[in-house]
Order: C-alpha cells, then sequence, then structure tokens
C-alpha cells in the first residue's frame, strides 16, 4: 500500500511539474501587435510604426512584438478598420475621414477646407481638450483612440496646372471616403471619386482619375512625380491621422505593461509630430530634383478665391459634423470660418 501511495505521489509531482512547466512556456509567449497601415514605409507614418515597434520591444523586453505590415499588405482603406473591430489586427493609424462612414462624423471637421491657417493652430485642437474628447468617441466603437498624428497640409497634383478655383473643374479627383472631402471637391466644381490608395498610382497612370490632394511627404514617397506633371502648393486641408488600438485588446494588456505602453504611444506621437515638417520640407525639395513635376505656388490673392467659394461647406456641414464642435474650434484657434 505504501508502495502504491509513493507511486501516486511521485506521479501527482510529476504531473504539478509538468503543468508548471506549460504554464511558464505559455506566459513567455509574446504579446503580438499587428499594426496594419497603407502607406510605404519610408513615410512618416511608416517611420513611426517602425519606431514604436523598436520602443515597444525594447522597453518591455520583448514580452510585446509589433508586427508592422506597410502598404496594404493585409487590409485596404476600406477593410481596415472592420478588421480593427473584429481583433483581426490591433493597431492602426487611419485619416479622420475613415471614421464618419462608421458612425463618428465628428472627425470629419477636419475635412473641412481651410480649418487651419498652420500647423499650431491644428495642435492647439489635435493635441489639446477638443481632440481628446473626439478620441474617447471612439470607444462605443469598439476602439480606443491613443493619439492625433499632425501630418500637414494637403496640395493638389494634376496634369495641368490649377491655381484657380476655374482650374479644377471637371477634373476627376481621387478623395477618401469622407462626405465632407466630397463636398469641398464638388463646390469647386471638381468630380470627385473614392479609390483605395492602392490603387492610386495607377489610376492616375491610367487617367482613371486627373489628380489627387496630399501632403508633399505622400507625394514624393508614393513617387506620383511619375504619373503627374503638377503640384501645386495650395494647403486647402489638414492631413493627419489617429492613433487607434482594439478597444478589448488595448484593456486585456497586463497591468505592469500598461503605463510602458501608454508611455510609447506619447513618444511615438512626438516622434511623429516633430518630424512631419522636416519630412515634408525634404520630401518637396526631393520632387523638385526630379524635374518631372512642376511645382506651382498659390498666391494669397489666389488662395482667398479658393476659401471664398469652399468656406460655404463649413456652414453646410453643420447638420452632419456638429455646430458646436465646429464652433469650439474657432474659439480655440481664434478665427472664424471667414479667417477673421
Amino acid at each position: 500500500m505504501q508502495h502504491w501511495k509513493a507511486i501516486v505521489a511521485t506521479a501527482a509531482i510529476a504531473l504539478c511539474s509538468a503543468t508548471t512547466q506549460a504554464q511558464a512556456q505559455t506566459a513567455q509567449q509574446p504579446i503580438v501587435i499587428k499594426f496594419s497601415h497603407v502607406v510605404a514605409a519610408n513615410t512618416s507614418k511608416g517611420k513611426t510604426a517602425d519606431y514604436f515597434k523598436k520602443i515597444v520591444e525594447e522597453r518591455t523586453g520583448g514580452r510585446v512584438k509589433v508586427e508592422v505590415y506597410p502598404n496594404s499588405q493585409l487590409y485596404k482603406d476600406k477593410e481596415e478598420l472592420e478588421a480593427l473591430q473584429m481583433g483581426s489586427v490591433q493597431m492602426l493609424a487611419p485619416t479622420f475621414g475613415k471614421f464618419g462612414p462608421m458612425g463618428v462624423r465628428e472627425f470629419e471637421v477636419f475635412d473641412l477646407p481651410y480649418l487651419f491657417d498652420n500647423m499650431a493652430q491644428a495642435q492647439k485642437v489635435t493635441q489639446g481638450p477638443i481632440g481628446h474628447a473626439l478620441l474617447k468617441k471612439l470607444d462605443a466603437k469598439g476602439l480606443t483612440g491613443l493619439a492625433m498624428w499632425d501630418s500637414g497640409f494637403l496640395d493638389w497634383t494634376s496634369n495641368k496646372p490649377i491655381q484657380k478655383p476655374s482650374d479644377i473643374k471637371g477634373m476627376k479627383i481621387r478623395i477618401q471616403s469622407s462626405k465632407v472631402i466630397d463636398a469641398r471637391t464638388r463646390v469647386v466644381g471638381a468630380l470627385p471619386q473614392v479609390m483605395p490608395w492602392s490603387e492610386i498610382y495607377q489610376g492616375l497612370q491610367t487617367g482613371v482619375v486627373d489628380g489627387q490632394e496630399n501632403p508633399p511627404s505622400i507625394v514624393s514617397t508614393a513617387k506620383l512625380f511619375e504619373v503627374q506633371k503638377f503640384m501645386t502648393i495650395s494647403e486647402h486641408g489638414y492631413h493627419g491621422y489617429v492613433f487607434i488600438a482594439n478597444k478589448r485588446f488595448w484593456d486585456s494588456l497586463p497591468a505592469d505593461l500598461k503605463p510602458v505602453m501608454d508611455k510609447a504611444v506619447k513618444d511615438a506621437t512626438e516622434y511623429f509630430n516633430s518630424n512631419a515638417k522636416k519630412e515634408n520640407d525634404d520630401a518637396l525639395e526631393d520632387i523638385r530634383k526630379t524635374g518631372k513635376m512642376k511645382i506651382l505656388t498659390m498666391t494669397p490673392e489666389e488662395k482667398n478665391e479658393w476659401k471664398a467659394i469652399q468656406y460655404k461647406v463649413h456652414r453646410e456641414m453643420e447638420d452632419r459634423i456638429g455646430k458646436d464642435l465646429i464652433q469650439s474650434i474657432y474659439k480655440e484657434i481664434g478665427r472664424g470660418p471667414d479667417g477673421k
């Protein structure tokens, strides 16, 4: 009897030891974050995604592994937010206009034409109380709004010069799926065409669309100077990203890792925002050096002509975006929709 008791006790100890070892191995498995985005790795967003990966893996000692998938390797524009909500990926950094179709229309306020005169005004909003309040609205959609990244301002590219509003009339312009962008494009007589970013080069090359709008850094890294003859420094719209995570995933992070991850988000945001202007300035110079794209600059008088037409979109979109939100931005930056 004592013999069998010894065998059972030995077996129990062995089973306990095996279970402990298995649990230890499981505990050592890294937490994997799939970070998907639609632009090239050498863009501001791509570089920041790689920077985030680096600091997270270093600071967590490998407990968190970040896998970055650029260039729509996993999902295209229209697919990535749904994939995030389903948990197929854990992080994204889409543009503001992507949230309107999913029911958070307030983010489309950033698509209003000539909303900001400069980046200092933009950051008073995106990095201040208004921006933080907007991020909280994503909770209801199963997302955690982590930060806003300020990319710069939009410029036109095309195969014929665009300086006056009459120049763009009848042109097919690639846009994102934002009702506000659609409205600001139509109001000057252009024909907006929603197209995924992954298809834009070919679309411009084949003439499916005649032009598009993006900051210089994106125009350069996407090599749009190969398929467009002109770029107009119009700065007619603000461009930025919202750094977001799947809420269930973010809330499930171990308590000791949360402050580390929060600090990594903050540092990645500072990295992006501090480099954005230089990225755009350098890109503009790179485009000039190619000799393939002529760069035009609007005069103040020409820009005022555009504003006089496009500012009406601010009023037209009050019901969609929220008049109070629009007014709160005017108050924060110290001017109204007429620029005064």
